[in-house]
Formats: C-alpha cells, structure tokens, sequence
C-alpha cells in the first residue's frame, strides 16, 4: 500500500510556505493530508510560522512570541517568493479551510519548541481543536488532526490535552533507547526524518513490530519516495505532494529531483 501524501506546509515547493495559498494548492494537487507549524502570538493567538522568527518567511523582522497578531498581519508572507503577497495565515483559519474540504484530508499540526508559552500552546490547539469539533473522533483512525511535536513534553500535553487524537513523536537523531523502534507511551507514530530512514531502514519494521507506524519527513527525491514506499511508511510528508503522488503512481521521472 502506498503511504499517504502529506503536503509538507501546504504545497510549499510552488507556493509560499504555510499560506492560504500554499494550502489551498495542495488540496488542489490531491494531498492526503496537509502539515502545519503553530506558534503563539504575544496577545494568545495560534498562527502558522514555522521559525520562532519571521526574517526568513516575511517582509518584517522580530520574535513571534512577541509580536501581537495585528502586527504580523502587517507583514507579506508571500512576496519573497512568487512576488503575491499573502497574510499571516492564523489557526482558525487554516482549521475553515480544512473543515469545509473534502471529509478525508487529515490535518497535520506539529506544536513549535522551544516556545515562550510552553504547556500553553499545547492547550490552545487542543482547545480549539475542541471548538471546531474536531478533538474527540470515534477512534484514533478516524481522526481528521494529528498532533505532533519534537518535543517529548509536548507529545505530552498534546495527550493530555486532547486524548482521543493520535499524535506523532518526531525524531531529529536516533538515540539508543529508541533504535528498536520504542516511543513514550504517549506518541502513536514515530516521525524520523528520511535522513534517519534512508541510514536505517530496518527502524520502519522495528516500529511496526512495536505497535507504531511512521511519519516520515521531508521526503521529496525519487529514491527517497520509493524507499519510503516498499518500506511501508504509512504517511510521507514532501513539499510537493502532485509530483509525489504522480511518482508514487508511477508517472513520476524517477531521475529528476522532485520540486
């Protein structure tokens, strides 16, 4: 079976990173699912920013968390890289589009560390997760959010918080209690990076023999969308979901570098 195609801060390979537009392209391009960063604004609201600051990805420059939400919405998210200015995409946002788009596509959320408000914006997601019915599926597989994080504290809260939605432990280095493909009791999946997986292969049949799938990112090669294939990597987070999925169809170029 092949994996589910998660688009990696929306369809960030042709559109700016974690936009409206990014988005909305990938639910176009046919993305399984779509990921998500989330930090909290000085004033307590939930926004899509993967750095803790917006030097690299907008017009301004300065921390997230000390920044209200109407300071960042004067900023251009988008400009920098295809010249069409985009806004600061906020949670709810992002949580309008997905829940008025197709029933099936899964929402990634992987919670910033370190953070200033740590704890909080773990609450604050699962809180708001509540709010658009989405926190309290019938089963784990039928969950429309999955919750990440790099940190194992944050994994925590996340089950805390909200603990009917499977969440992903990401993993940045393979330390020796997890080689065998154990996580905390509170993670579902394991979320190496395809660095770790092309080095290890064996770590996916490990997982599994544990009890846990994997979430693999950020997987945008040919070979790397391949191995993650026939090693049965159940999600693939990549950057450019409609050429993955053409090459996971087996229309793709296997040669050429995707994106």
């Amino acid at each position: 079976m092949s994996p589910l195609v998660v688009a990696h801060r929306g369809a960030s390979a042709h559109r700016a990173e974690l936009t409206l537009a990014a988005y909305e392209l990938a639910i176009e391009q046919g993305a399984d699912g779509i990921e998500c960063d989330v930090r909290l604004t000085a004033d307590g609201h939930l926004v899509c920013i993967h750095d803790d600051v917006v030097d690299r990805t907008s017009s301004g420059t300065g921390r997230v968390s000390e920044m209200t939400l109407a300071q960042l919405s004067e900023l251009d998210f988008g400009s920098w890289y295809d010249n069409e200015p985009q806004r600061v995409l906020t949670f709810d946002a992002l949580l309008d589009l997905v829940t008025s788009s197709r029933p099936d596509l899964k929402l990634f959320v992987e919670s910033k560390h370190p953070a200033r408000f740590p704890g909080r914006i773990e609450w604050k997601v699962a809180a708001t997760l509540g709010r658009y019915g989405l926190s309290k599926p019938e089963t784990k597989d039928d969950a429309r959010v999955v919750m990440m994080s790099f940190s194992t504290l944050a994994v925590r809260k996340l089950r805390e918080y909200a603990p009917r939605l499977p969440t992903v432990q990401l993993i940045e280095n393979m330390g020796k209690q997890g080689r065998d493909g154990w996580l905390p009791p509170w993670a579902d999946y394991a979320g190496p990076g395809v660095d770790l997986v092309r080095a290890d292969p064996g770590y996916v049949e490990r997982c599994r023999a544990q009890g846990h799938d994997t979430y693999v990112w950020t997987v945008d090669a040919p070979e790397d969308v391949e191995l993650c294939r026939d090693l049965g990597v159940r999600f693939l987070a990549t950057n450019s979901p409609i050429k993955t999925r053409e090459h996971l169809a087996g229309e793709g170029e296997s040669s050429a570098q995707l994106g």
